[in-house]
């Protein structure tokens, strides 16, 4: 049989067409191959990136990033102590004054450890101001480890710039022995310049950075044949996720849920995973969305996405209305600042803006604080809002 006879036996088209056909075909089978390839070659990836696009699903972190081991609860450490060396801006309380002047007689029985006896009539406290130490300190510090400790004013000192911590025990209960001791200059958080400096001075409480030295070996869990991960931030499809991680990885049954905040890892043949497999397995994190305000420097930190949904919100003289767009008397992005303390914003306004806004008008950290958890509490933010 001839070859064109062949090919009209079989259905084929001959000639021309069959070259037209042929041209069209091999495009297609080129592009086919282009969007297959990725996906035969490197399945896990494509997979991972379709999981990591689902709603309320975020980057890829390490079981670590999310969690602690139950062990490594901080050791919660409180002291009371002597700030000295301030300019004038001590505990202004007199030893015989009414209501009591313990901060001269903290410094009364200081001198006494010293051999130096005053009458607590005579002293005058100025530059010392009576305060409360506290820190967190991992459990896993060893005698000599430092860490950072808090120092806040019990007194009526007006601002412990400059000052100084004397050596100061610090224990875990009242009353308990001395674990670790904190000493050093305190590091006051400065607001000149702030827009807000004349309507809340944070100068009362300071931190000592690396102020604070372990003294005492503390007690350590030897080899578990089980243990717990606590979740930073209690999720329910955080926890999930780890569980599966860690299935998959040392098999089923080793982790299982408790709650959201808890996963419990079980001993396989005897052993649990060590520490570093687990922190080294990834996972995706569920994404809260979720707003950071610092009480103290008036800092807000919040994802790009977070929008603002219509309300109208008032608060210690600053009233802020966000609208519908289109709505009279907003010309669109950004705010309009209408009588003082009056903001205006488009429905749809990110927090950034919000924020700014806020500013603009004088507005403190606490003020931005009690704006964004009442827009939260009417359903107008879809966030969290935490304050530090």
């Amino acid at each position: 049989m001839s070859p064109s006879l062949r090919n009209h036996a079989c259905g084929a088209p001959s000639g021309p067409t069959a070259g037209s056909a042929l041209h069209r075909t091999l495009p297609l089978v080129a592009w086919a191959a282009l969007v297959l390839l990725p996906a035969i070659l490197f399945p896990g990836t494509l997979r991972g990136q379709g999981q990591g696009q689902g709603q309320g699903q975020g980057p890829v972190v390490t079981v670590g990033d999310l969690t602690l081991v139950e062990s490594e609860v901080p050791l919660r450490l409180m002291g009371y102590g002597l700030v000295v060396g301030l300019d004038g801006t001590g505990d202004r309380i007199l030893g015989g004054a009414s209501g009591g002047g313990f901060t001269v007689r903290s410094v009364a029985n200081l001198l006494r450890r010293f051999d130096v006896e005053v009458p607590e009539e005579v002293l005058r406290t100025r530059n010392v101001a009576a305060v409360l130490v506290t820190a967190e300190a991992s459990p896993w510090l060893r005698p000599g480890g430092r860490f950072t400790v808090q120092v806040s004013s019990l007194g009526d000192a007006t601002s412990l710039r400059g000052g100084v911590l004397w050596a100061t025990p610090l224990v875990a209960d009242p009353g308990g022995p001395a674990l670790a001791a904190a000493q050093g200059p305190v590091s006051v958080a400065s607001t000149t310049g702030s827009r807000f400096a004349g309507r809340y001075s944070g100068e009362t409480s300071a931190q000592i950075p690396d102020g604070g030295v372990v003294e005492v070996e503390s007690s350590r869990t030897g080899a578990m044949e089980a243990m717990r991960l606590l979740l930073r931030q209690p999720d329910l499809g955080s926890a999930e996720r780890i569980a599966e991680a860690v299935n998959a990885a040392f098999g089923d049954g080793v982790a299982a849920v408790e709650d959201p905040g808890s996963v419990r890892i079980l001993a396989v043949g005897g052993e649990a995973p060590s520490l570093h497999e687990l922190r080294s397995l990834e996972v995706i994190r569920n994404r809260r969305p979720s707003i950071l305000v610092d009480s103290r420097s008036g800092t807000v930190v919040a994802g790009g996405g977070i929008r603002i949904g219509e309300a109208v919100i008032s608060h210690e003289g600053i009233t802020l209305t966000v609208m519908p767009e289109g709505a009279a008397g907003v010309a669109g992005a950004g705010a309009d600042l209408g009588a003082p303390g009056e903001l205006r914003l488009v429905e749809g306004a990110s927090v950034q803006e919000v924020a700014s806004a806020l500013h603009a008008v004088g507005a403190s950290a606490r003020d931005i604080a009690a704006i964004l958890r009442g827009l939260r509490e009417i359903g107008a933010l879809q966030a969290e809002v935490v304050v530090r």
